[in-house]
């Protein structure tokens, strides 16, 4: 019996490009050793997924996972896609059930195009008007998706000129080994600046010097040149 799931894969696969694909396999890292080694693309484009999504809106929390689970990276993109859309329909309990669930399967939400598409949505979303302690375990994770989850589920509350997440889980993350998690808070404390450059440069001058240099240049990606250069010297004071 062919499921709903079966039936969007066949859909990917009809529309995917090969070369597209080819260009997606280097993009994202998919060599061994590398963040996503393993990874295979069909080379379908990002919109084109999401008008999959919108087109099968009727689809369940468990078509949402079953699709998940698929071994093509743009399979599992549209899969949260179609969460996002049942989670913003379900009720309490329901919403409770999907945020569950995105945890239990971070195995499958494993590059950052997918965390970046669905971690403020479903995680963020969540835990807006709730204990936010689960980000910090998040963020102390040996997991790389689950670190990055909670960074990125922190843009949730910058929006709202809530910044005290981010920055307390950008403070976690400072040492951090990883270039994809030093990109990830570089942003979100870019984002931080853009709602409010003083707070942003209150924590910047409190760390800057011991920051990762892609994480800082990240963070202050936006701010007028002469301050982004005496930042890059060392030049501010702390």
């Amino acid at each position: 019996m062919t499921t709903l799931a079966d039936q969007i894969l066949l859909e990917l696969k009809q529309i995917g490009d090969p070369e597209r694909a080819s260009q997606a396999q280097r993009f994202f890292k998919t060599a061994a050793g590398e963040y996503g080694a393993g990874d295979i693309f069909l080379g379908v484009r990002v919109p084109l997924q999401r008008g999959l999504a919108k087109r099968f809106k009727h689809a369940t929390r468990e078509d949402a996972l079953s699709l998940l689970k698929s071994t093509y990276h743009e399979a599992r993109l549209t899969a949260l896609f179609l969460l996002i859309n049942v989670y913003n329909k379900a009720e309490k309990r329901g919403k409770t059930q999907i945020y569950e669930d995105y945890l239990a399967h971070v195995a499958y939400i494993n590059n950052w195009d997918l965390v970046d598409s669905s971690a403020m949505q479903i995680v963020g979303h969540y835990l807006a008007d709730k204990d936010r302690s689960p980000l910090k375990k998040l963020a102390q994770s040996k997991d790389l998706w689950e670190r990055r989850i909670a960074i990125i589920a922190t843009y949730h509350y910058i929006r709202d000129y809530d910044f005290q997440d981010t920055l307390e889980i950008s403070e976690i993350l400072l040492q951090d080994k990883e270039d994809l998690i030093h990109k990830g808070v570089g942003w979100m404390l870019r984002e931080v600046g853009n709602k409010s450059q003083p707070t942003e440069e209150g924590f910047l001058r409190k760390h800057y010097q011991k920051m990762p240099r892609t994480m800082l240049r990240y963070a202050i990606e936006k701010f007028p040149e002469a301050l982004r250069q005496a930042y890059l010297k060392g030049e501010i004071n702390g």
